[in-house]
């Protein structure tokens, strides 16, 4: 059309056009012929069935199901004001091939966890040993023994993204807290067995916002070493895809083997095979755990590694580590409450127990500082007051099970008697008056008569002697015949005795 316009247009232009795209001469006039007339150099577009917004909320409310959404659309066109023309199923397959990538026809059947699959990620850049750790919690599909109840223990790990090593781990039977996160992060900086050598001071640590990682502890347990915490978007699991293959590694390889495994292959009406299969205890299932972990490091192959395990790997890269001193290492993540405590004969007293140390021999006199791992409270660190440690604490007499029972129903037993007289007094607020027609004083309802009044203040006294000592008998009228006691300094009555009875 440029040629056309400056008068230059020829036959030759035409036919080299047309060998070009594979068309004939004519079909190429024509086309110029219908750019001369209109002015539009484009295809022409034609009226076409799309999908849009309101066919989304169809494809949403109906679960993806383009025929639903077909026959939403002609009952739409039945029972309207008027009458309109409903595409036909075929074409509304082809516009939504057309209109919609695979990953929305996927959201909108099931959501966004369908869509993301369907999307492109990047893969970071390789790096050298220590630039960068993730974290993870991972709630083990596998029900284990602790103390007569069945549960699902959770594991804390951390692993280094560049040679794969999981550096430290911990587990809990239960969802996990600061404590948790601070007892793998102390294994991982530690470069002793079991994981070492692997170890020292990592670039950074990325974690989701899991509120446990963020825990003020933990920010200011890594920041004392200048190690920065990336605080990743939430429900973002392919900005940390190593510990999320770590994750699902670990449910592959060894989760689903264990007995009790919870998404275990299920028979007609949802029965396992063995529905009586015996569980394994809380302390076999760590060991399990600590074993595959080893084998992890030691002997496994990740395809990225190319044929090397990850201890492999970590020995081969050259960078140099950054290690944390012992006794830094004793007070990380430890918490402190600022005040100073004696030594004494018993131990440091701390929260009105007593903690003893062999150390302490001959320290009795010495003021030192107690720090404590959060929600353990059988052991405690020791430091003196200049911050130099001195060594490991434990409880010196440890509550059985029986007594810990004995003490958590007492305290049950108060808050109950507590909670009834709450009660009460909250019934003797609620006063109520007699209604009245004529202007008079207001009356109380249910009035007692003075009888009544101190026959209950009687029971009342009885009731809180008896309840201050259960033994308590209250006394009765002395019975007629029984001989009554002299009180002191009385003269004794007149004894009829004569001289034949003495």
């Amino acid at each position: 059309m440029t040629l056309d316009q400056h008068g230059e247009l020829t036959s030759a232009h035409v036919r080299l056009v047309a060998q070009a795209l594979g068309r004939s001469e004519r079909a190429v006039w024509r086309w110029i012929a219908e750019a001369r007339a209109t002015g539009h150099v484009g295809a022409a577009s034609r009226a076409r069935f799309s999908v849009t917004p309101e066919i989304r909320r169809l494809l949403v409310l109906w679960g993806g199901n383009a025929s639903a959404v077909h026959r939403e659309l002609r009952q739409r066109a039945l029972t309207g004001p008027q009458p309109s023309a409903v595409p036909s199923l075929a074409t509304i397959h082809r516009a939504l091939r057309r209109d919609l990538t695979p990953g929305d026809r996927a959201g909108l059947a099931h959501g966004e966890a369908a869509r993301r699959a369907f999307d492109v990620f990047g893969k970071r850049p390789a790096e050298h040993r220590n630039a960068a750790w993730e974290g993870d919690h991972k709630c083990v599909p596998v029900r284990v023994w602790v103390e007569d109840d069945l549960v699902q223990p959770w594991v804390t790990w951390f692993i280094d993204c560049a040679t794969k090593v999981i550096m430290g781990v911990a587990v809990t039977p239960h969802a996990p807290s600061a404590d948790a996160v601070l007892a793998a992060l102390r294994m991982a900086l530690d470069r002793a067995e079991p994981f070492g050598p692997a170890g020292g001071l990592p670039g950074l640590v990325r974690v989701d916002r899991g509120k446990e990682f963020l825990c003020t502890a933990v920010a200011s347990a890594l920041g004392a070493f200048a190690v920065p915490v990336v605080d990743l978007p939430a429900y973002s699991p392919h900005l940390k895809g190593t510990i999320e293959a770590l994750n699902g590694a670990a449910e592959k390889m060894l989760f689903v083997s264990m007995p009790r495994y919870v998404h275990r292959q299920r028979l007609t009406g949802g029965r396992t095979a063995d529905p009586d299969e015996p569980a394994l205890t809380f302390e076999a299932f760590v060991e399990l755990l600590m074993k595959w972990v080893h084998w992890w490091n030691t002997e496994h192959q990740p395809k990225a590694l190319g044929g090397r395990t990850p201890m492999e790997a970590w020995r081969s890269d050259p960078t140099p580590l950054h290690d944390v001193p012992t006794g830094r290492l004793a007070s990380f993540g430890l918490e402190d409450d600022g005040r100073a405590r004696t030594i004494t004969t018993q131990g440091v007293r701390w929260r009105n127990r007593h903690y003893i140390a062999p150390w302490m021999v001959g320290q009795a006199g010495v003021r030192v500082a107690v720090r404590h791992l959060p929600h353990h409270d059988t052991t405690i660190e020791v430091f003196d007051l200049d911050g130099v440690y001195l060594g490991t604490a434990v409880l010196a007499e440890a509550a059985s099970e029986e007594q810990i029972r004995e003490v958590r129903k007492a305290r049950t037993a108060k808050a109950r008697r507590l909670r009834a007289d709450m009660k009460a007094a909250a019934r003797l607020r609620r006063e109520r008056f007699k209604a009245v027609t004529t202007p008079s004083p207001p009356q109380r309802l249910g009035a007692l008569t003075e009888a009544e009044a101190e026959a209950e203040l009687s029971e009342s006294a009885a009731t809180d002697l008896r309840r201050a000592n259960p033994g308590y008998i209250p006394h009765q009228p002395v019975p007629d015949g029984w001989a009554c006691p002299i009180p002191p300094g009385a003269a004794p009555p007149e004894a009829n005795i004569s001289e034949e009875n003495v």
